[in-house]
């Protein structure tokens, strides 16, 4: 195992009526919010009442920022960060998915730097300070309540693009199942395939030594897959959004990554989808997954797919190892279909336009991943294969 600093500071509150924790917890950071959130779905389900009703009767001075969207936009972190330094904000309050949250992330660190928002896109080290950020979750998906990560879109320049800093883990995060109860199925199903793709990077390593991380990863891969169908059958069954809510946050919070190599590779490769074609994060993942699984599959690798099929899947373990390493692929496959998910880049009207481009995007900072090495010809022919 390798060496590693354990730090996981935000607070988590977590379970039905949580939300009457916030005031006491915004006040320990100041009395002037930005409060962050998407397009309208916190109106509709009365969330945004409650969340205004708090902060009016604790007297509260509130700004709002609404609108961000999927794969969020650095303009609106721009707008964001325009309306925290007019006003004096003391703290940003994300209310919804990854995306808001991201999004607040950046406005947060943006309100320190004089520079454009962009720079500390693409430039991390540049995050030296930021305001306090705080979330209310309403979706299970990304798990950006809980770490020190966000990933925002240049639609000018055609990237999607990864940043991050300790400065940027929220302060606290509010947690009420209930409140992903109203997500539809489609946004249910890529949070789930997001939460399992979160694991797959740190789960493929070259790390063995790492026993009780593997065996922890594997428990949110198998609630994943418990719960997954449970939810879209029952989108108001507590104990399936409660799981699911939770190993969101546990897929990437560090906790099964410390100690190991991670790879990021087919996250990297989705985000070149994301950033040209806008599509769904979870659902770029769901097609992405099998084909990258079947890329690295070798005699190199193979022994880990043996160990996920086993250990997740429940193969014969008297199975010819690639014969159980080829059926582990498969049944990811055919569990991402049974949540209704695409298989293929012409599912979604993607066609190879752009794989030249978004292949050399993807390795623009780098060679891909320790799992398997992906240089640029890798990447090409993951996308050929997803067609």
């Amino acid at each position: 195992m390798l060496n590693f600093n354990y730090s996981i500071p935000t607070r988590v509150f977590f379970g039905k009526d949580k939300i009457n924790t916030l005031s006491e917890n915004i006040k320990e950071y100041g009395n002037k919010i930005l409060l962050v959130y998407g397009g309208g779905s916190i109106k509709k389900t009365g969330l945004y009442d409650d969340i205004v009703k708090i902060f009016k009767n604790d007297h509260i001075k509130y700004f709002e920022l609404e609108g961000v969207k999927p794969n969020p936009r650095i303009d609106t972190v721009r707008k964001g960060i325009q309306i925290c330094k007019e006003n004096d904000i003391d703290l940003v309050l994300a209310v919804g998915g990854g995306s808001v949250i991201d999004a607040s992330k950046v406005i947060a660190a943006g309100v320190h730097y004089d520079g454009d928002a962009w720079d500390i896109v693409l430039d991390p080290r540049k995050i030296y300070k930021a305001l306090p950020i705080a979330t209310i979750l309403t979706l299970a998906a990304t798990g950006s309540e809980m770490d020190a990560g966000a990933v925002i879109t240049n639609p000018e320049t055609k990237q999607k693009l990864g940043t991050g800093s300790p400065n940027i883990f929220p302060k606290f995060s509010i947690l009420d199942p209930t409140y992903t109860f109203s997500v539809p199925k489609n946004q249910t199903a890529a949070g789930v395939v997001d939460i399992m793709s979160h694991v797959f990077e740190v789960y493929f390593s070259k790390t063995n030594e790492a026993y009780l991380q593997n065996r922890m990863a594997e428990a949110v891969l198998k609630t994943c897959i418990n719960y997954g169908p449970k939810v879209m059958s029952e989108p108001e069954n507590y104990e399936a959004r409660a799981n699911l809510m939770w190993a969101g946050s546990l897929a990437i919070n560090g906790l099964l990554a410390y100690g190991k190599e991670t790879e990021w590779s087919a996250h990297e490769i989705e985000h070149e989808l994301s950033a040209y074609y806008d599509i769904t994060h979870g659902v770029g993942l769901a097609i992405l997954f099998p084909y990258w699984m079947e890329y690295v599959l070798s005699e190199d690798t193979v022994d880990k797919f043996v160990e996920y099929g086993i250990n997740v899947w429940d193969i014969d373990k008297t199975k010819d190892k690639f014969e159980i390493a080829k059926s582990s692929i498969e049944k990811t496959r055919d569990f991402f279909n049974s949540l209704d998910m695409p298989s293929t880049l012409s599912d979604v009207d993607i066609d190879d336009k752009h794989l030249d481009e978004m292949a050399k995007g993807a390795v623009a900072r780098g060679t891909l991943g320790s799992f398997k090495a992906l240089e640029k010809e890798d990447v090409f022919k993951i996308y050929q294969m997803s067609l």
